[in-house]
């Protein structure tokens, strides 16, 4: 396998329900420096595992393996310590429900526990990824030096809850998804979901110009089966559903340490932050971003100018990678205060 185990035993999520012999799968680029310095944890995305955060990652990129410790942690539910692969009773519909939060937790403890990293140089994501970015530097003010959240904010605002409810209304209308109790999966219902999540995942204009041309698709019919059909039919329904309910809820100050204070944990944030929104991201407007921007003490907005929507962070656009990379290696340049 290309991945590693962290293995915590059980663990205890905000919800109060415990996950036995709880895992978390993570991969690795690049070599721990002798001062635990050089440290990246660039977690994964909704759907997305550690390969599909690969793209970022190469020998003269910013995210450079002869430079850095690259750690990419998978996000809980995403196929890995997930519904599908969880034994009962806590398998299938019966997953813990998961906050970002309680991800950052355990990515934590594989830093400190597994490689007695006490710094973090960046972290960096993007969407849900992103969101995780955020989650660091509020939990972990004085360890994470920046972070580089892209096409994400720090807590999901009402309209993407509400863009998430149809995606868990187009699986759960499917009678074959049973409450979760599917003997075979719902096939109608993920179709549905990559129909659902076309609208958000590019913009208007990328429709309109007929962009996804440029990805070998021929027609916009060809495009939604061979792209999202395609991408959603290899997932596990009860993961989506798990992962959807752990982004609806991402908020950095939804814990102990902040009480519900959203500005407060903003205004906590101590790391160098630079902070890139797509500029027709339909799920992460950058309206959110400027107003979160503006609470981070040391935060920069840099708007990503591209209208290839959400998908600014997929790796897709060769542009908008790009400018992530160049941004990257801008901040990782840039001096830190503590």
């Amino acid at each position: 396998m290309d991945y590693d185990i962290f293995e915590p035993g059980n663990v205890t999520f905000q919800s109060g329900m415990t996950l036995q012999n709880a895992f978390l799968a993570y991969k690795t680029y690049g070599t721990l420096n002798a001062q635990k310095s050089n440290v990246i944890v660039y977690p994964t995305w909704y759907g997305g595992q550690h390969s599909d955060n690969e793209w970022l990652i190469g020998n003269g990129m910013a995210l450079d393996p002869p430079k850095y410790f690259i750690v990419v942690p998978n996000l809980l539910g995403n196929g890995f310590s997930s519904p599908s692969n969880t034994s009962p009773p806590f398998d299938q519909a019966r997953f813990p429900r998961v906050t970002v939060y309680d991800n950052v937790q355990l990515q934590y403890q594989l830093l400190t526990q597994k490689f007695g990293i006490e710094k973090v140089a960046l972290v960096t994501g993007w969407s849900v990824g992103a969101q995780q970015a955020f989650q660091w530097a509020a939990s972990y003010p004085d360890m994470v030096e920046r972070i580089a959240p892209f096409a994400g904010t720090a807590k999901t605002w009402p309209h993407d809850v509400v863009t998430l409810e149809g995606v868990k209304a187009a699986l759960q209308a499917d009678a074959a998804w049973n409450h979760g109790w599917y003997r075979e999966p719902p096939t109608t219902g993920l179709r549905a979901v990559g129909r659902v999540c076309a609208g958000w995942g590019f913009s208007w204009a990328f429709y309109r110009e007929e962009r996804y041309r440029t990805l070998g698709y021929h027609s916009l019919e060809d495009f939604l089966v061979g792209y999202w059909e395609g991408f959603f039919l290899k997932q596990d329904a009860n993961n989506l559903l798990a992962m959807a309910w752990t982004w609806q809820h991402a908020n950095i100050s939804a814990n102990p340490g902040y009480n519900g204070d959203f500005e407060k944990a903003l205004r906590s944030i101590k790391a160098r932050a630079m902070v890139m929104p797509g500029r027709h991201d339909l799920h992460f407007p950058p309206e959110e971003s400027e107003y979160e921007a503006k609470l981070i003490p040391n935060a920069i907005l840099r708007p990503i100018e591209s209208i290839w929507g959400h998908a600014v962070g997929a790796g897709v656009n060769p542009a908008d990678t790009t400018f992530i990379d160049q941004s990257l290696k801008e901040l990782l340049s840039q001096q830190v205060a503590f």
